[in-house]
């Protein structure tokens, strides 16, 4: 993977800069252009203004991997969760999640640019020096050999009105995967602790490509929509992951994703923590301040 960032700056304008993001693959390029309103009360940092692709998505080369530092990664994960833990007893997911990715990820020597501040717009969630990443966040399925993640609502191609070309429906979730990475927080609890591994995968990796699938319409099974088409889903990949729509809750994809011994290469992290906060907000003053 060929990563290019390049601010750009209009003297004319001193109170804004561009950026353009390049991530090229060796069959498949990525551009984004971002532009830093500084004056903005309200928002400051990067927004997004347009993003475009071409070529089709490959499998990563091997080398790629090589280019994240897994180790600084993994080891700053496990700090900053047990750090989380110390003043928080909810699990980590969506928004923290992302503020706890950005903290990761600046301390392991991948300066964050930008982030989406809990947004949910599709799209990327947080841009530093390896690429643009979805933030995602969710729990382990039972005997922790799979687990499943919500994705964009695809009201515009397809509906209980419309249920639309399936060929478009996949050309639609593509145009939307402007993004390198999926970061994955993947959890699993119990009475008494919460493990947590962190997955890093590159976005074209099969099992989250809705082009390698096999896609038939989703018929109901019972009451007044018995044998209607209520929405669409796959057929499960030979490693055991599958996708589907459902028309009913605004038409979101959403992924059940087979943990294979390939995948598996992408943990970049894993913690363990045992529940219950250490500290409350008075009790951390009063240490800080001792």
């Amino acid at each position: 993977m060929y990563f290019f960032q390049e601010k750009i700056e209009d003297p004319g304008r001193p109170e804004e800069s561009w950026r353009l993001l390049i991530i090229a693959y060796p069959s498949y390029i990525h551009i984004s252009i971002y532009k830093m309103a500084s004056s903005s009360p309200k928002k400051s940092g990067l927004v997004r203004i347009v993003a475009a692709s071409a070529g089709a998505p490959a499998a990563p080369a091997p080398a790629a991997a090589a280019e994240v530092p897994h180790e600084a990664l993994g080891a700053n994960f496990v700090k900053c969760v047990k750090g989380y833990h110390l003043i928080n007893d909810d699990p980590i997911k969506e928004a923290p999640w992302e503020d706890i990715n950005a903290i990761v990820l600046n301390a392991s020597g991948c300066p964050v640019t930008s982030q989406s501040g809990g947004s949910h717009k599709s799209g990327g969630d947080i841009l530093c020096s390896l690429g643009e990443f979805s933030n995602k966040s969710t729990q382990y399925d039972p005997g922790r050999a799979s687990f499943k993640i919500s994705s964009y609502r695809l009201t515009t191609v397809c509906s209980d009105r419309e249920p639309g070309k399936i060929e478009e429906i996949v050309a639609e979730i593509q145009r939307r995967k402007n993004f390198a990475f999926y970061s994955i927080i993947v959890r699993e609890e119990d009475e008494k602790e919460i493990l947590y591994d962190w997955y890093l995968i590159p976005s074209d990796f099969p099992a989250f490509n809705p082009a390698a699938y096999t896609w038939q319409p989703k018929l109901g099974k019972i009451g007044k929509n018995k044998g209607s088409v209520v929405g669409w889903e796959t057929k499960p990949s030979d490693s055991g992951s599958s996708m589907s729509i459902t028309f009913s809750m605004s038409s979101q994809l959403w992924l059940d994703i087979a943990i294979t011994k390939e995948m598996r290469k992408f943990m970049v992290g894993s913690c363990t923590v045992a529940k219950g906060r250490k500290y409350n907000y008075i009790e951390l003053f009063e240490k800080d301040t001792a």
